[in-house]
């Protein structure tokens, strides 16, 4: 369930009608939702309620806007992040240095020295050769960085190729069955308190089945590690769920996922971390976008689009499907190609698409775009970087500006050589 629904025909973002949003902000723009990011999270921290002690950090490479993290800060998230970049971003939105949990199979010599001096929560780390940095970098800091071993269970998650990562091939954690060896050898450096293990095997996952398999591996390299006298008080089993973005696709339930962890956990005696991502903020946002033309074609007629690649780059990425509606509803129908302005064959976000018909100056939106949306925009062909609007009952907020392709140019410099 999400809060962008139709009034009177017309789609509201909760109580404002995306007409004005359009009006007063242009196109194309991120919408996001208070009450569905609201709704998400707390969905997902009760079903995670039934487990005996659980923490939640969002993965903040789905979506880092700042008022986006402030809103998951009050419910009670940490941050899972990826770069000092994102470090930075969680600590700006109130979240404790205690609960940022710094994921990431390239974190470089600053990126550690950064996140020790701020006092992070935990690091999962993904080679030996990291942990024997970190441990040189905290102990020359008089520090101890609490750490965690992230694993590549070998376990094929099902998904896209671009987005699984937990295939033995994949370059994230160590080898499974090296892992106790490694996870024995840090744990006598100084410098480092090896608390536990963490594994991610990929995103937007349609079943639940590859995860139980991956944590019961998990499971397994526990005990033996326990077995070499070493601790493991602290089990992340990341993130992964996926979200419909077809109208009527089915994936697996917070609850039904809870209930499978505590089945398979419920002997580990540990502090279970979870990393979700997707899952909250992903049908919280829309990227409403305007009809530039239609233009014939050979087949089908292609409906131009404002919004391109680089505003949202799922479907050249993946060949992802993001549903395609109309603003103001109506009955006739067109099946056409949906594209947009950039310079590239690839900046196709549908074809031959069953969607409502529309006209030059007609507004749509992609519906599903509040993870993995503004998140990865650039700005390929000298375009403006999309502005985002966070939504909150019937009132709304740029909460990231248009960035204009002058503002973009002034920050580059011209040689006095030249």
């Amino acid at each position: 369930m999400d809060h962008f629904t139709y009034r009177d025909g017309l789609l509201h973002a909760e109580d404002v009608p995306l007409t004005q949003i359009a009006q007063e902000v242009g196109t194309p723009v991120y919408v996001y939702s208070h009450a569905t990011l609201s709704r998400h999270a707390n969905i997902f921290r009760d079903a995670l309620s039934i487990l005996p002690d659980a923490r939640c950090a969002f993965a903040v490479k789905a979506n880092p806007n700042l008022a986006i993290l402030r809103v998951l800060q009050a419910h009670g998230f940490g941050a899972d992040v990826v770069s000092a970049g994102e470090m930075q971003r969680a600590l700006a939105a109130g979240m404790a240095a205690q609960d940022i949990v710094f994921s990431g199979v390239g974190k470089t010599h600053a990126e550690l020295l950064a996140a020790l001096d701020a006092g992070i929560g935990q690091f999962n780390i993904e080679s030996e050769e990291e942990g024997l940095e970190l441990a040189r970098l905290a102990a020359a800091r008089g520090r101890i960085a609490q750490a965690a071993l992230r694993i590549n269970p070998d376990v094929s998650a099902g998904t896209h190729d671009k987005i699984s990562t937990g295939k033995a091939e994949n370059k994230f954690g160590v080898p499974y069955d090296a892992a106790a060896e490694i996870y024995a050898r840090l744990a006598l450096l100084p410098g480092l308190h090896m608390r536990g293990l963490a594994v991610h095997i990929g995103s937007q996952l349609a079943s639940l089945a590859p995860l139980e398999a991956a944590f019961v591996r998990m499971g397994g390299l526990m005990a033996a590690i326990r077995a070499l006298g070493c601790s493991v008080t602290h089990m992340d089993l990341g993130g992964g769920i996926g979200v419909p973005y077809r109208y009527g696709e089915s994936f697996p339930d917070p609850v039904d996922y809870a209930q499978m962890i505590l089945r398979v956990t419920r002997d580990w005696g540990v502090t279970l971390m979870f990393e979700p991502g997707r899952v909250i903020a992903g049908n919280a946002g829309v990227l409403l976008t305007r009809v530039i033309r239609v233009k014939q074609g050979v087949v089908h007629p292609f409906v131009v689009v404002d919004a391109a690649m680089n505003d949202l780059a799922r479907p050249a990425l993946y060949d992802a499907w993001h549903d395609f509606v109309p603003v103001r509803a109506g009955p006739a129908r067109m099946t056409a190609n949906i594209v947009g302005p950039v310079c590239e064959s690839s900046d196709t976000f549908a074809m031959a698409r069953d969607i409502t018909a529309l006209e030059a100056g007609d507004l749509a939106v992609f519906r599903t775009a509040g993870a993995y949306g503004a998140t990865m925009a650039n700005t390929y062909n000298s375009r403006a970087l999309v502005p985002e609007v966070l939504v909150h009952e019937d009132r709304f907020a740029v909460v990231a500006d248009r960035i204009e392709p002058a503002t973009i140019l002034a920050a580059e410099r011209v040689p006095d050589w030249l």
